[in-house]
């Protein structure tokens, strides 16, 4: 098994502002640029939506190869204002890809997104083609309502850990058990900020619960800090609006980016986004390369899913250089 590359720290950060909002303040958007200065660029895209990016995701490419973009998508992690919601759907985050990659004077880069990175990843190359070298996607989730009633609805994930579905709808009203997302994108965005706070530790341990595969049962850790209320409030929203994508299906684009040479990989035990969404997607694609991770879950920090990740990116250093 590949291990991550050792740790890393940016050469450069940046803050972009973007447009105004209403209330005169603007999205602040964080990025960091690490690696080689004059290496193959990439732009790493992190999930949730809602989530941020994290030390660890520095370490997917050889820093002697690479120029690593990495960015907090807006609200979250250190761009800010921290979970704004106004502006903030998957267009407004392909505008901000655009500025980033103009402002850092890149002509062309490799796009590496996992589950919604990758439906990031997906539309911008449907809609830039011309400024994607190649595309390495993980856990790929399309976004369409059936992937996110898997998630947040009776009757998907919820068989397969009933238990822990209890837990999250369990203080429900009876009409709102079956789905969920209205009732706590309500309470996340209540001015009492305890409810907010009790809303995003339930969904965060129903989330931690599914997102990894195991060998025991998920035990959340009492001493942990809970997430930050900006990945819960944001993850809802894009949710509740269909990802924004529900007009544009991304199956329906494949033409678009047939070319841009693309490597897919799933974990076989993705509970998060079953292994289909993928498979779906090859179907449309077969040129792009499916590599089916055995006894791998979702989340990229697992083993299996590492040594597939940093292979990957070995290969298409190769190829690109």
């Amino acid at each position: 098994m590949l291990p991550l590359y050792p740790d890393i720290e940016p050469y450069k950060t940046h803050h972009l502002d973007m447009e105004p909002l209403k209330n005169g303040a603007c999205h602040q958007v964080y990025v960091e640029e690490c690696g080689n200065p004059t290496g193959i660029p990439v732009v790493f895209l992190h999930g949730g939506p809602g989530s941020g990016c994290r030390p660890q995701h520095r370490r997917y490419f050889a820093p002697e190869l690479y120029r690593i973009i990495l960015f907090d998508q807006r609200g979250c992690g250190r761009s800010t204002p921290s979970g704004e919601l106004e502006n903030n759907s998957i267009h407004f985050l392909i505008k901000d890809m655009e500025t980033i990659r103009q402002q850092l004077n890149i002509s062309r880069w490799l796009i590496f997104g996992g589950s919604w990175g990758a439906t990031l990843a997906l539309l911008y190359a449907q809609q830039q083609p011309e400024q994607v070298m190649a595309m390495i996607l993980r856990g790929v989730f399309l976004g369409r309502e059936q992937d996110i009633n898997w998630v947040y609805a009776e009757g998907g994930a919820s068989k397969l850990f009933p238990e822990a579905w209890n837990e999250l709808v369990k203080n429900l009203p009876t009409s709102e058990q079956k789905h969920p997302l209205k009732a706590y994108f309500k309470a996340l965005t209540d001015d009492d900020e305890s409810l907010q706070l009790s809303a995003a530790m339930t969904l965060q341990a129903w989330e931690s619960t599914i997102v990894m595969l195991r060998d025991h049962e998920y035990e959340p850790d009492p001493t942990d800090e809970p997430g930050p209320l900006a990945h819960s409030r944001i993850q809802l929203h894009y949710a509740l609006n269909h990802c924004f994508i529900a007009d544009a299906p991304l199956l329906d684009n494949i033409d678009i980016i047939r070319n841009i040479p693309t490597k897919i990989i799933h974990g076989r035990y993705d509970i998060v986004c079953p292994m289909q969404q993928s498979w779906e997607l090859h179907q449309v694609w077969p040129e792009a390369e499916l590599n089916i991770v055995p006894m791998a879950g979702h989340a990229a920090g697992e083993p299996a899913l590492i040594n597939a990740l940093v292979i990957a990116t070995r290969e298409l250093a190769s190829q690109l250089s």
